[in-house]
């Protein structure tokens, strides 16, 4: 896919970040090349995988 974007002026006074999620980009002004990688630090078999169970909320 190719996109070309024409970026202005840009101004950022302040910015806050509350949380990140398991994968996410943060980015600020312009970039050519994103790369992306991933480091996987546990071994296999401590990850544990199964149905996904909500959590209720606190009261």
């Amino acid at each position: 896919m190719n996109m070309t974007v024409v970026n202005k002026e840009i101004c950022v006074k302040q910015i806050r970040v509350i949380g990140v999620a398991a994968s996410s980009v943060f980015l600020i002004g312009d970039t050519k090349v994103i790369t992306s990688s991933t480091v996987f630090d546990t071994p296999p078999e401590a990850v544990l995988t199964g149905p996904l169970v909500p959590l209720s909320p606190t009261r």
